[in-house]
């Protein structure tokens, strides 16, 4: 499955299986940092394309003229490189990325896509850095959370699967205590209340390990259909999830 994600910690967005958001933000203070608040744009520009994100978060809150080089065109130099070193060519060649039109979109997708760190040990993040693969370990149900989790603000992310379900396809948000990995074939995602999720093979909306309705309400709900597209939007001070 692969899982571009946007949005602006204590929950994240993640996806169980078995059987088969732009969060930096950054004020900008009224100084004009000497020197570098008369920089020509061009100037700091090619300065900031040497830069990693951590340090443009930073150089953001130096001073207006800054923060206005790096915010105001999200398809400058600046942007371009940091996506060429940060991203892999693959997802830059494939359709992974092909809905998100500017380079600072798409590196901020990369740092809320799938986490190969905080993930079940039975799955691995593809090369591309969004695909999750889970090797076929039998009695087994795993996980993965995105690489940053929120604890306030409105989040998104796009799921898709790239073949069958399998027995049990959750997707959800879970805080960083709910667990990504059981034994047998349960919905993992909402098994406890860490962890709230909805099992795509039967409809229902999982929280605390019970049923709590199911989605699509509605007689003769569509079918999955092979890379069939899902939305997961994080309300987190609302304590709203919405599929």
């Amino acid at each position: 499955m692969a899982a571009p994600g946007s949005g602006a910690g204590a929950a994240s967005g993640g996806a169980g299986c078995s059987g088969g958001g732009a969060g930096a933000g950054a004020g900008a203070g009224s100084g004009s940092a000497g020197l570098g608040g008369r920089l020509p744009s061009r100037v700091l520009e090619l300065v900031f394309s040497y830069l990693e994100l951590s340090e443009l978060r930073s150089c953001a809150l130096v001073c207006k003229h800054w923060y206005r080089c790096l915010h105001g065109d999200e398809n400058s130099e600046v942007w371009r490189s940091l996506c060429a070193r940060s991203l892999a060519e693959e997802a830059l060649r494939t359709d992974i990325l092909c809905n998100l039109p500017s380079y600072k979109a798409k590196v901020r997708a990369f740092q809320h896509a799938f986490s190969t760190n905080d993930c079940s040990r039975n799955v691995y993040i593809k090369k591309n850095g969004f695909t999750l693969h889970r090797n076929p370990i039998a009695q087994s149900t795993d996980g993965a959370r995105t690489k940053i989790g929120f604890s306030e603000g409105r989040h998104a992310w796009e799921v898709w699967w790239e073949g069958p379900l399998g027995t049990v396809a959750v997707i959800g948000i879970a805080t960083k205590r709910a667990p990504m990995q059981c034994q047998g074939y349960v919905a993992l995602l909402g098994s406890d209340d860490q962890s709230w999720g909805w099992n795509l093979v039967d409809n229902n909306l999982l929280h605390n390990g019970e049923v709590n309705g199911s989605f699509p309400q509605c007689n003769n709900a569509p079918k999955y259909q092979v890379r069939n597209c899902f939305q997961l939007w994080a309300f987190v001070q609302s304590h709203l999830n919405l599929f």
